[in-house]
């Protein structure tokens, strides 16, 4: 995929509150480029990008081309979120102003880098965030562009003085394809998106898609526990893929590592082993496993990942393996993966009233969701706590539908559940479907809590004084954290 030829000097962002879009911005603006761009609603992000000289619209109009005196060299937008009737979409088509993909400007911002690009269906921004608080620790200050606020940072971008820059790739709108890596990490491969790509069949072959677009000489990195990103490295690793590239009998043009558990490694001889993790130990600082890289005339390094699950060792682990794969210091990686403290809205702590630890995290998909609550059970038993309450959001009634049965499964995970209205987002609703349609799956006790402000009293009345309650979803419910701990000081204040 060629990248469109495109004047940055001057830049207008539709939509530049949003977290991918926002990130560009900053790199524009870091890098001294004029930014100028429009949202629906003032936010926190808006406010530090005005402050860093940003010109922003509240509101859509075409005039918002003129915020910076001189029209705008181009327009940047995502196809996914702004519709096509957009006024400032329409304005710029109609002055010749070209109209780029949000992706496609990342990709122009990373040319002159090495770029390390974490993809998967699941687990993309707190993997990248690894990597970022890794490679700063080695010393290496890269230049990144996340979908979610590193927690000591507070960004989510940053245009740093080094070569190396590392960003989240989201196939979600195969958008992905726009970038051309050295480095490519594939957390996961799970059919979702299904509303854009139609089959489960197309989901998994833009990450083929996305294989081919690793650099000569580059390499592409997949996590053996997972069935998908095994399939996808086989592939790769297999002549049936240079074949099916008509370049049968030549040598492989980039390098396939996996990285996994020992035992997840051994099944898949196929794929050459990157980085071996073993023994395993949950506590309540987090888990600590060691790890040996072949990748890297089997060095061995022992790791200690602060965030719980064994999920999040896996993508500790593609982080260091990444990194060290662009020359960056293992040791250092390592002690930057262990002073890493979170992502927001990534297993978010937001505090503690009478005994109850309240999380928020964004899980939205079954296999999120049973990671996350997999998660909070090993730290409520290294920790002696009591139950897990899960508060779920549904997002998306396409996605609800599609996979009730297994969001059930998972949610049977928590002690308790209370199943908030779907969230419909950019889909209309659908007549007869609510959430209640996910809880005839669940194998225990949950209830149906339509009412938003409902919830945090519905939590008061379930939780006890060494429970843990997550919110979880990828919507409105992440506003209900604090104020289920509001709840909680006040019924612990009232003696309730």
């Amino acid at each position: 995929m060629t990248l469109p030829a495109a004047d940055l000097s001057r830049v207008h962002m539709v939509g530049i509150g949003g977290a991918g879009m926002s990130g560009i911005a900053r790199i524009l603006l870091a890098r001294g480029h004029q930014v100028s761009g429009s949202d629906m609603k003032d936010s926190r992000s808006i406010l530090a990008l005005t402050s860093a000289g940003a010109k922003v619209a509240i509101g859509h109009a075409a005039e918002n081309l003129d915020l910076l005196g001189d029209k705008p060299t181009v327009v940047v937008t995502s196809f996914a979120a702004i519709p096509q009737d957009n006024p400032e979409l329409q304005g710029a088509r109609e002055l010749g102003i070209p109209v780029l993909r949000r992706s496609d400007v990342l990709a122009l911002l990373m040319e002159d880098r090495r770029a390390l690009l974490l993809a998967g269906t699941h687990g993309k921004t707190s993997t990248t965030s690894m990597a970022v608080a890794a490679l700063q620790a080695a010393g290496t200050d890269p230049s990144f562009a996340i979908g979610g606020q590193l927690n000591r940072a507070g960004t989510n971008a940053h245009h740093g003085t080094g070569d190396i820059f590392v960003a989240e790739a989201d196939e979600s709108d195969g958008s992905f394809l726009s970038y051309s890596p050295q480095v490519a990490v594939i957390t996961n491969v799970e059919p979702d998106h299904l509303d854009y790509f139609g089959t489960e069949e197309a989901y998994r072959q833009v990450f083929v898609d996305f294989a081919q677009r690793v650099q000569p000489g580059g390499a592409l990195v997949v996590c053996v526990d997972d069935p998908g990103a095994a399939q996808l490295g086989a592939y790769v690793a297999s002549d049936q893929w240079a074949e099916d590239r008509g370049e049968a009998g030549e040598a492989h043009p980039i390098t396939v590592w996996g990285y996994g558990t020992r035992e997840a490694i051994d099944a898949h001889p196929e794929i050459p082993a990157g980085a071996v993790v073993e023994n395993m130990t949950i506590t309540p600082q987090g888990t600590h496993a060691s790890i040996t890289l072949p990748a890297l005339e089997d060095q061995r390094i022992e790791l200690q990942v602060r965030i719980p699950g064994a999920h999040m060792v896996l993508n500790a682990t593609s982080a260091l393996l990444g990194g060290a794969l662009l020359g960056a210091d293992v040791a250092k990686l390592a002690e930057g993966i262990g002073d890493f403290d979170g992502v927001r809205r990534r297993f978010d702590y937001h505090g503690e009233t009478a005994g109850v630890q309240v999380y928020d995290d964004y899980a939205h998909h079954p296999t999120e969701i049973t990671a996350v609550l997999t998660a909070a059970r090993e730290r409520v038993v290294a920790t002696g706590l009591g139950k897990v309450i899960a508060v779920f959001q549904p997002h998306l009634y396409s996605r609800t539908m599609t996979f009730a049965r297994e969001f059930g499964e998972a949610l049977s995970l928590a002690d308790e559940v209370i199943l908030m209205e779907i969230f419909g987002a950019r889909e209309d609703p659908v007549e007869g479907v609510d959430s209640r349609i996910i809880g005839e799956h669940i194998d225990g006790t949950w209830d149906y809590q339509p009412v938003f402000n409902a919830v945090p009293q519905d939590v008061v009345e379930r939780a006890n004084s060494g429970d843990m309650v997550l919110t979880i979803g990828a919507g409105t419910v992440t506003m209900l954290a604090d104020e289920i701990l509001l709840a909680l000081q006040d019924a612990d204040a009232a003696g309730e």
